[in-house]
């Protein structure tokens, strides 16, 4: 099946697409702006929360996905802060499906519309396929390798920004970074033809980048569930990433922090040097 995903056929994709709608529909949106003080916990401290739909979504998307696909494995965000060991099967043979249930949890426990779900399919460090799903405003983000990315089946191409005009970038929320990370971000600083901005949900930032409305982001961490639909949306709408030794960013781990990702190759090269000259 994944083969037929990655030549054009078959219907794995529309498929997996109808799994990330139906848990939503089941498990995030009737709790959006509706959830009781017991259903939101705190997991290693007070910016980085849990609710009931967080759990509620990845099980009904383990359960779907495994289905679809059989012999994968599911890496959840939930699951594996459970168990670490879970996250391994990033290096394993099997197909994996990388899941983030609810991305941009702080926003949906506040009521707001700025959070998605993100699932995207690896096998052997590669991100073939993402999938990231705004359920508010009811937009679903596709990217299949090598067969481009859409939006609720509309072309995505992320462009170039026009020349001379100021870089909008997109970078890890100070809550989520520490000083030597700090030190990095402030290099953006130093051009006057960037302006950047600490975005909410990792997935909707990607979402932007491929649609040409962010030229570039800048993230200061490397869980994959953050960071794989997005940056395969990014790669088949034209756009690139690099680390901050100039190497592409790897789901399994292991980069160089900052990485970037951006609307094109001198985008991201502009933001990684700004990055690298602290």
């Amino acid at each position: 099946m994944i083969d037929e995903l990655l030549d054009g056929s078959g219907s794995l994709s529309s498929e997996v697409e109808a799994a990330v709608r139906a848990a939503a529909a089941v498990e995030i949106v009737p709790r959006h702006r509706r959830l009781a003080a017991h259903e939101i916990v705190e997991k290693n401290g007070p910016h980085d929360l849990v609710t009931v739909a967080d759990r509620a979504a990845e099980a009904h998307l383990t359960a779907a996905l495994t289905r679809l696909l059989p012999g994968s494995v599911v890496v959840g965000e939930e699951a594996v802060h459970a168990d670490p060991a879970v996250y391994e099967a990033l290096h394993g043979d099997a197909p994996v499906w990388i899941v983030d249930p609810v991305d941009g949890t702080r926003q949906f426990v506040r009521g707001e519309a700025g959070f998605c779900s993100l699932v995207a399919l690896a096998r052997r460090g590669e991100v073939l396929a993402g999938w990231t799903y705004a359920p508010v405003p009811e937009e679903m983000a596709v990217a299949v390798r090598g067969h481009g990315a859409r939006l609720n089946g509309t072309p995505l191409r992320a462009g170039s920004p026009a020349p001379g005009t100021v870089l909008e970038v997109a970078t890890s929320h100070p809550d989520y970074t520490t000083a030597g990370q700090k030190a990095a971000l402030a290099g953006l600083a130093t051009d006057g033809g960037v302006r950047a901005t600490p975005c909410g949900s990792a997935g909707l930032a990607y979402l932007d980048v491929a649609r040409g409305a962010t030229d570039a982001l800048v993230f200061t961490w490397e869980y994959a569930w953050d960071h794989a639909a997005g940056l395969v949306l990014v790669e088949e709408a034209g756009g690139t990433h690099l680390t901050l030794s100039g190497e592409p960013f790897r789901v399994t781990g292991g980069n160089t922090l900052p990485f970037t990702a951006a609307r094109d190759d001198t985008t991201a090269a502009r933001v990684r040097a700004l990055l690298t000259a602290q």
